[in-house]
């Protein structure tokens, strides 16, 4: 796809495609200069990289997040911070999936074991 097509799938102005690339977000266009082809990868971190300027990150902690071998870590609160993958980060996934296996897995690891509390209490 041309440039045209990148800023109308993306929502962004080509002042702002040339920033990405320039600064590391996007790849490069492919086939130089005068017939540049852009590709999905371009559209995915264009979106990407707008949709974490709307939740408030600076480019500096984006570049941080997307950098992140082993995933970018959230606190969600004291005690359990969860581990993103910079694939993952603002892709459009559907969260309903995720957050059933993470309540799943929450809920075995912080369940209170039964049989050890019972054992508390009963007198020796």
């Amino acid at each position: 796809m041309r440039i045209h097509e990148l800023m109308e799938r993306a929502g962004i102005s080509e002042r702002q495609v040339r920033y990405l690339i320039a600064e590391g977000f996007i790849p490069a266009p492919t086939g130089g200069r005068a017939n540049a082809q852009y590709g999905e990868a371009h559209v995915h971190g264009a979106r990407r990289y707008m949709r974490l300027r709307e939740l408030g990150f600076p480019p500096a902690a984006i570049r941080l997040l997307l950098s992140a071998r082993d995933g970018t870590p959230f606190p969600v609160i004291p005690g359990i911070t969860l581990l993103v993958s910079p694939d993952i980060i603002a892709s459009g996934q559907p969260v309903g999936p995720a957050l059933a296996k993470i309540e799943e897995l929450l809920t075995a690891i912080l369940k209170e074991d039964v049989s050890d509390a019972q054992d508390s209490n009963t007198p020796d």
